[in-house]
């Protein structure tokens, strides 16, 4: 305390030196061709894989099919209608996580690219799926939903969406237990060799 009564004041913080940053030159037109370049090889290798994303489609199906036969609801009505969800879900999930993948680890060591492809492939699998149940799911609640474009029809949409995908993270990823975790380790680990 000081003699008035008031708090202690604290002695004042010695002044830094602001030093002037100098602004960056524009792009030479070398750095955008190499820009170019670099964006041309990450869809060149994205082009590469398309075909293999049938493969991942049908491989988060079977991910699907083992989990329903291990709980004992391979024979209920809805088993196709969600073995060609997972299907189609991993198969448009494919591409995109493979040009993000390489987005991603361009250029960078193995680690990186080994954790981009397995996040990319995690989250945009489970995400598109989410989306396409999300729209498969309020496809069936639309009859009682508002006419199109109105105020309240855009709330219902979008709580419905909500609420679909809710459900799906629930109630759908444990689908993608026990053969998935080694599918998507496998497949990062083979991602990561191709990528340079």
């Amino acid at each position: 305390m000081t003699g008035d009564g008031g708090p202690a004041r604290l002695p004042p913080l010695p002044s830094r030196r602001t030093t002037r940053q100098r602004p960056r030159p524009a792009a030479t037109a070398q750095e955008h061709a190499g820009q170019g370049a670099r964006s041309r090889a990450r869809w060149l290798g994205a082009k590469r894989h398309l075909p293999l994303a049938p493969l991942w489609g049908l491989a988060m199906a079977l991910c699907a099919v083992t989990s329903l036969l291990l709980q004992g609801r391979i024979d209920t009505g809805h088993s196709l209608a969600i073995l060609v969800l997972f299907f189609f879900g991993g198969s448009l999930a494919f591409p995109v996580a493979v040009f993000a993948a390489q987005a991603l680890g361009f250029g960078r060591r193995a680690e990186t690219r080994f954790a981009g492809s397995f996040l990319c492939l995690t989250l945009l699998t489970i995400g598109i799926t989410g989306i396409l149940f999300a729209l498969q799911y309020r496809l069936f609640f639309a009859q009682w939903h508002a006419p199109f474009a109105t105020r309240i029809w855009f709330y219902q949409f979008a709580f419905t969406g909500a609420g679909a995908i809710y459900q799906f993270i629930v109630m759908g990823i444990r689908l993608y237990l026990p053969l998935g975790l080694p599918a998507l380790l496998g497949m990062s680990l083979w991602l990561t060799r191709v990528q340079r």
